[in-house]
């Protein structure tokens, strides 16, 4: 329990002096039009000034909550000042450019299509507002007053939590629905199980053969879904995967697309993890999939299934996921975590039965299990910080048709649709076979 304290004391001491940098870098950009002195001056007001929000901020924070709106509120300003006084020196934008920019970045955070329109239009609106005073208004000035009347319009029109803190400092094995598989380096990329591997220990294949994703459907049985009225081949696609290959075509909302391409240059290809293809056209370079296993004990039975899928051509990422099964409340779950730096995001998926022998995973469910969680791992002693992200949902439909294998794997944001891809999904020629008869 000291121990806890401790390491909650040290948590919170960071998190002030994060504030406070971030606090003095926005005052010197919102002084820093009156000169060196008054930037000087702007710089310690800022740093006592957040540093003191987020102090009181976390004395009130409760076991169980993220720190407080008002404060977040403050660091969203304060973040935001310093990119609006890069801008303005560079650009010379004026109030309306500088606060539609400024509002387009927070309704793309927000990540709700009502955000993203609400961004814009609200920050051009204060950038007027601001224009009409009839005398100059530094773009820091602009940038971060765009953002505290964004987040507070936001607040008051989507009242419902976009995440919420489920777990602080909780040892991995409590929660059983998280994936606490994190990246120890800012990249993921193709090699990531390999490098697993060499911190936990154990026998490492890379592109292991027939392996599944899953060990036995058997394990997913529950009262939505029962095994034994599975069709064969749906059967052997999730316990041998690499007996087959995968065609993709994504379907793109067009609301959404904006978004992602500055997501995917900005975040995806960066940090080799999450880069979905955008088009048909991408996934005709081709597409590489393998399944890379860790098995740590002598007995070879797989612990860790990495599915790596890369462009052929280039050998750059798209996605990396580890995914597993476990079993709470007489029910089977399948979790993917997708590692990213120190960090890692789950979706842990109900299995249900399907007309015809399909198996459907999904989030949408009203059980305590379902659902997607981004989780932080301490690096020095391994424990976890949960956050659940509400209205994010994906199902994955895998069924047959006509004798051969199709899937369906939708993702909705806040109950709107935004991507969906479509899988045909072949089986592999065997090796030697006479492909002439």
């Amino acid at each position: 329990m000291a121990a806890d304290e401790r390491g909650a004391r040290a948590g919170r001491k960071q998190s002030v002096m994060v504030a406070g940098v971030i606090g003095g870098l926005a005052g010197a950009s919102l002084a820093g039009h009156r000169g060196a002195r008054a930037a000087g001056l702007g710089a310690v007001a800022g740093a006592a000034a957040l540093a003191t929000c987020e102090a009181v901020a976390r004395a009130r924070q409760r076991p169980g909550e993220i720190p407080a709106l008002w404060a977040r509120i403050a660091t969203s300003a304060a973040l935001v000042a310093p990119l609006g006084w890069a801008a303005g020196r560079v650009t010379g934008a004026r109030p309306v450019a500088v606060g539609a920019a400024t509002g387009t970045l927070g309704g793309l955070l927000g990540l709700r299509p009502q955000k993203v329109l609400l961004g814009p239009l609200l920050g051009a609106a204060v950038g007027r507002g601001l224009a009409v005073r009839g005398r100059p208004v530094p773009a820091a000035v602009t940038a971060a007053v765009t953002m505290a009347a964004y987040r507070t319009a936001s607040a008051l029109v989507f009242r419902d939590a976009q995440v919420s803190l489920l777990a602080e400092q909780v040892p991995a094995e409590d929660l059983p629905f998280v994936v606490p598989r994190e990246s120890r380096s800012r990249y993921v990329g193709t090699g990531y199980i390999r490098e697993l591997a060499g911190v936990l220990g154990g026998g490492y294949v890379a592109d292991a053969a027939d392996v599944g994703i899953v060990a036995s459907v058997s394990e997913l049985a529950g009262p939505d879904f029962d095994p034994s009225g599975i069709d064969p081949l749906v059967r052997e696609f999730y316990e041998h995967t690499t007996r087959f290959t995968l065609d993709i075509i994504p379907q793109w909302r067009l609301w959404v697309r904006p978004g992602y391409l500055l997501y995917r240059t900005v975040v995806a290809r960066p940090l080799g993890q999450a880069n979905v293809p955008m088009n048909q056209r991408e996934t005709q370079r081709g597409i590489h999939s393998r399944i890379d296993t860790i098995s740590p004990g002598d007995d070879g039975a797989v612990a860790i299934r990495g599915w790596i899928r890369s462009f052929a051509d280039t050998g750059e990422p798209i996605y990396v996921g580890i995914y597993t099964t476990y079993r709470h409340g007489g029910r089977g779950y399948v979790s993917v975590g997708f590692p990213l730096p120190q960090a890692s995001f789950t979706a842990t998926l109900l299995p249900r039965s399907r007309p015809g022998g399909g198996l459907v995973l999904t989030s949408r469910s009203d059980l305590d299990q379902p659902g997607h969680y981004l989780a932080h791992t301490d690096p020095a002693t391994q424990e976890l910080m949960v956050l659940a992200v509400h209205g994010f949902a994906e199902q994955l439909d895998v069924y047959v048709e006509d004798g051969e294998l199709r899937a369906e794997h939708a993702f909705a944001v806040f109950g709107l649709p935004f991507l969906v891809l479509h899988y045909r999904i072949h089986r592999k020629p065997v090796a030697g076979a006479d492909l002439s008869s």
